[in-house]
């Protein structure tokens, strides 16, 4: 019986096809002949870093002279009234807005725009993102993909389900040590949103979130 012998790929395309494949998943960069710009979210529990990442990715298109632009609810004044501050300190001066809609009027000019605590605002929020990536503008979103329930946060699938690039960000469990990605809250108020730090919530694991729900339903 004749042996059949298969095509062999050289070394070059293979190579080629490496490059491709690690191209997927490197930021994008702008395409000056393209007039649309596109939507980044970065979602997780609290103390996972996504305002740090949001920063992070301001400063870097700051640093290549674009012009950058961050908002955030004037709701959240935990660290400052105009500063959108990380967990680590790490802060960018921002501009506080009561609603969605003055994002789309205070954006124009940009090149990239940032977008902290989005799960804070309304449902417009998703509509003016998508108008903003339309003009050639890059969004970049952070915010908590599930509220202190479990439940997805207010306008954060949406805003997932039309973003180009989703990134999640995940904290340390503070009771196993593993990946957590749920926020629990310590304290009785039932309230959607409280805002809080450590001594009001903490980042746990599934089986740990499981555990300290069915604990204090007991109660």
């Amino acid at each position: 019986m004749t042996p059949i012998l298969l095509p062999v790929q050289s070394n070059k395309n293979y190579s080629s096809l490496k490059v491709e494949k690690y191209k997927m998943f490197l930021e994008n960069t702008v395409n000056h002949k393209e007039q649309f710009g596109w939507i980044e979210v970065i979602c997780g529990s609290m103390f996972s870093g996504k305002t740090e990442e949001l920063i992070r990715r301001l400063k870097r298109a700051q640093f290549a002279k674009q012009r950058v632009e961050i908002f955030k609810p004037s709701i959240d004044t935990r660290y400052h009234d105009e500063l959108v501050v990380s967990h680590d300190a790490n802060e960018f001066r921002s501009t506080p807005v009561p609603a969605a809609a003055n994002i789309a009027l205070l954006a124009q000019g940009c090149d990239v725009i940032g977008i902290d605590e989005a799960q804070f605002f309304d449902d417009e929020i998703v509509t003016v993102c998508n108008d903003l990536a339309n003009q050639g503008i890059r969004v970049i979103v952070a915010g908590l993909d599930m509220d202190f329930k479990g439940n997805p946060f207010g306008p954060m699938p949406a805003l997932m389900a039309t973003a180009e690039y989703v990134t999640k960000v995940h904290a340390v469990c503070t009771r196993t040590g593993n990946l957590a990605n749920y926020s629990f809250r310590k304290t009785d108020n039932d309230k959607l949103v409280m805002l809080g730090e450590t001594e009001e919530y903490e980042p746990l694991s599934r089986a740990a979130y499981y555990n300290a729900m069915k604990k204090s339903q007991e109660k």
